[in-house]
This record gives structure tokens, C-alpha cells and sequence, in this order.
């Protein structure tokens, strides 16, 4: 089975860049960097050297003896079994979270030895920072890889019309026969996420059970990762915080409060586990804005917040929302208030915008479910998880910002009217594209 990742575009610009620095590829647990990474490289290099801080951890004393690049070089070559040749060989460090000394080698491949390909992954890399690891600032590129998105699942599950949705450049309705047949290609989505392993175990195997067990495997291996890297005081509060997601988005405005996590909790007592979360990629902590203006990050309440996972199948899992709803019309979409539709649509969103969406409110009257921040136009975000479309949220905010652009996201067609884009569910990975064809 053949899935088209968007990072190789990427990955083949860093290839090609004259300037190329050692790259990073930074991602939660469990997103394929190690197979983006091995699969890219064998079809860009000659050869590609793999080494995991990890599983090997005998590596590091090659980091920790010397700085001297060439021969860091001369010994991983010997440990590889193989030489390493610059412009032939891919270097690739795994888990290079785990080999501080690795990390800070990358400067003097930069400035000492640019001609070898180094490609390293880290998976808690932002946890490791944060707790004071040094850093080759600007010595290196850096790149984010996320969960599948549903257009590259859709690359593997129906590439025709995949190629189909690349190939817009009108904004005008999609046929009805097409619709229909990406409503429900999206519900599948919504049974396995971005997950590889999970996509593959139903596109390719065919097997829900399998599918649910390897969604349920990844959480016992976030759940390993709370004890195995962070505090002992810390662990029961970060799998609370966790679990406590699908209730948190449950609740009408969506907003997270501690009492939903602990009767009596408060934000002090919990901001670390918090944070963990997110630097580890886990959630995303969306802020609300008080003032819809730029830059956003200006006008964050950072007491206010949304929490989101950063991927809906693991967010089904978590929640226990059995497979079978995916035979029960819209069910999936429009689950325990919308929330499955939310969190699919901050996960299209945030690979496609640099600036993290926040959302709006005006105390108990409305709320936008996201702000975008594009090309200094503040967007505002309503996403329906049907045809039904009504609410007075949008009505409100137009009245009193009157933005020069709005977005809706439904289950109904692709269409433009009077400054405001409808962009159906399954056409949210073309957001961004959708807007500049305005």
C-alpha cells in the first residue's frame, strides 16, 4: 500500500538546498518519522546509515569522547559496517532526544562538514529541552511531522479521487457521486486517525479488531512514556489530564477546567503535567483570544483554553466510541456535540497555518470554534458536524468585526457566497489552497 506523505516535498527541498543544515524531524511517539525517514531515504540516497540513541546506547561515548566530526564519521562507519560517504549516505539519528552530546555534534557537522545528509528524529525532544538540555540554535533545519492527514489517507484508500481534490482550482460544488463516496472515506478516517499503523491495519489488512488493538497499543505506549520520563509526582496527574479529554470536549463550550480533571484541582497544582503534554505533542492547548486582531498571540487568555489530542482515532479510542457507529448515517461526525468533527478540523488546520488557531467568545452569547492568523487577515472558523448549519455564533462576530472572510466547515458542499467559504469536512487539508483561490 502506497501512502504520499506531504513531508517529502519537504524533505526533498532540504536534500536539494544549498544551504542544507542537519535536519530534525520532531513528532509525537508513533507518527512514522522512523519509516518516513528510512523509506524518503532510500529512494533519495545511495545508501543510509540508521543509528537509535535508544537501542543503542553504546553510540553516545562516539559523542561524548570527541568533537571532531571526521571522526565521529570513522567511527559510526565502523559500528555501521559500511562506509559513510557524503552526498551517498543519508545519516540518520534516532531518538537523538536520548544523546545530548549527539544533539550539540549537529554545530560542528554544520559548520565543519556540511556535506553529509544528517536527518535525526526525536519524539520528547521538546520535554528535553524544556528541562534546561543545551542546543545547536541555527545550526540546524528543523521539520514537524504530524499524523496522516486525510488526504494522505486518502492517497492510499482512493488515490484517483485524491488527485481529483489536488487538481482544484475552482470553487464551485463537488458531484454529488464524488461526496458522497469522500463522506465515507472520511468516516474511516474517523475510525483510525493518522495513525500508519492503525491505517494500515484497515486499508491494507482489512481488520477493525487489529485497527482497535493498535490504537489502544499506542496509548499504553504514551502511558509508558508518563512514567518512564517524568516525575513520579507527576504520572497520575498527566494520565488524568489525558483521560479526562473526551470529557472536557463533551461539555458544550468545550472549555477545559481542572474540576473536570480532579474535584478541587486547580491550575497550579497541574500546569506542569499540563505542559508536559504538549511539549510532548500529545494535545494542543488552543487559547482563547479576547480580541480577534493581530497578531493573535497578542490577545491570548492564557487562563481561558481548549484541549484537543493530536489525532481523532486516538481520541475515538480514548473515548470508547465503538467502530460500528461508522454504519449509523452521521453519528460519528456529530458525536457527544461535534467534538470528533473539532478535533479533525484543528488537525487539518495547524500543519497548513504557522500560527496556532485560538478561539473567540463573547461571555455566554457566541463563540467561534477557531481564529486563523493569514496573511495578516484574521479568519473566523465555525465548524458544523452536518447539513444543518444554523447557529447565531458567526452572526454576531460578523456584526461586530466584519471580517472580509469567513469559514465554515459541514457536511454540505463546497461554496462561496457573500464572504463566506463552506468547505465540506473531507476538503479541510485543502484550507489553506481554497483561500488563495479566492
Amino acid at each position: 500500500m502506497k501512502i504520499l506523505r506531504q513531508i517529502y516535498r519537504e524533505l526533498s527541498k532540504w536534500k536539494d538546498s544549498p544551504n542544507r543544515k542537519p535536519l530534525l524531524l520532531q513528532g509525537a511517539r508513533q507518527v512514522g518519522k522512523t519509516w518516513i525517514l528510512k523509506n524518503w531515504g532510500a529512494m533519495e540516497f545511495d545508501n543510509i546509515a540508521y543509528f537509535n540513541f535508544d537501542e543503542q546506547s553504546e553510540l553516545k561515548q562516539f559523542f561524548t569522547q570527541t568533537k571532531d566530526v571526521k571522526r565521529i564519521v570513522q567511527n559510526l562507519s565502523l559500528f555501521h559496517g559500511k562506509a559513510i560517504i557524503a552526498g551517498k549516505t543519508l545519516i540518520v539519528f534516532d531518538e537523538i532526544q536520548e544523546c545530548n552530546a549527539a544533539l550539540n555534534s549537529l554545530k560542528y557537522f554544520q559548520e565543519n562538514a556540511p556535506d553529509y545528509a544528517i536527518a535525526c528524529a526525536g519524539s520528547l525532544l521538546g520535554v528535553a529541552l524544556s528541562r534546561g538540555e543545551s542546543f545547536p540554535v541555527g545550526k540546524v533545519d528543523i521539520l514537524n511531522i504530524y499524523p496522516l492527514t486525510f488526504n494522505e489517507f486518502l492517497s492510499a484508500s482512493d488515490p484517483v479521487l485524491s488527485n481529483y481534490l489536488e487538481q482544484i482550482q475552482v470553487i464551485e460544488p463537488i458531484p454529488e457521486i464524488f461526496s458522497t463516496h469522500l463522506i465515507e472515506q472520511l468516516k474511516m478516517y474517523f475510525i483510525t486517525g493518522g495513525m500508519p499503523e492503525p491505517v494500515v491495519n484497515l486499508l491494507e489488512k482489512r481488520d477493525l479488531e487489529l485497527t482497535q488493538q493498535s490504537l489502544l497499543n499506542i496509548v499504553k505506549a504514551y502511558s509508558i512514556d508518563f512514567s518512564k520520563h517524568i516525575e513520579n509526582r507527576n504520572i497520575p496527574k498527566i494520565s488524568s489530564i489525558w483521560n479526562s479529554v473526551p470529557t472536557q470536549l463533551a461539555k458544550e463550550n468545550k472549555k477545559f477546567t481542572y474540576q473536570k480533571v480532579k474535584e478541587g484541582a486547580r491550575a497550579r497544582e497541574y500546569e506542569d503535567a499540563l505542559q508536559w503534554l504538549v511539549l510532548a505533542g500529545l494535545v494542543y492547548r488552543v487559547l482563547r483570544s479576547t480580541i480577534p486582531a493581530l497578531p493573535l498571540a497578542a490577545y491570548d487568555d492564557i487562563s481561558d483554553f481548549k484541549l484537543y489530542l493530536l489525532d481523532i482515532g486516538l481520541l475515538r479510542r480514548i473515548s470508547f466510541l465503538d467502530p460500528v457507529a461508522i454504519r449509523e448515517g452521521n453519528r460519528l461526525f456529530v458525536e457527544f456535540k461535534g467534538a470528533l468533527s473539532e478535533n479533525f478540523i484543528l488537525q487539518g488546520l495547524i500543519p497548513q497555518f504557522e500560527v496556532l488557531p485560538r478561539y473567540w467568545t463573547s461571555g455566554n452569547k457566541a463563540e467561534i470554534d477557531f481564529l486563523l492568523q493569514h496573511q495578516n487577515e484574521i479568519i473566523p472558523v465555525e465548524v458544523k458536524s452536518d447539513v444543518n448549519v444554523q447557529g447565531k455564533s458567526m452572526s454576531l462576530y460578523t456584526k461586530q468585526f466584519n471580517p472580509s472572510l469567513r469559514i465554515r466547515y459541514s457536511l454540505r458542499n463546497l461554496k462561496y457566497d457573500d464572504g463566506l467559504l463552506n468547505i465540506p469536512l473531507y476538503l479541510v487539508d485543502h484550507t489553506k489552497r481554497l483561500i488563495e483561490l479566492l
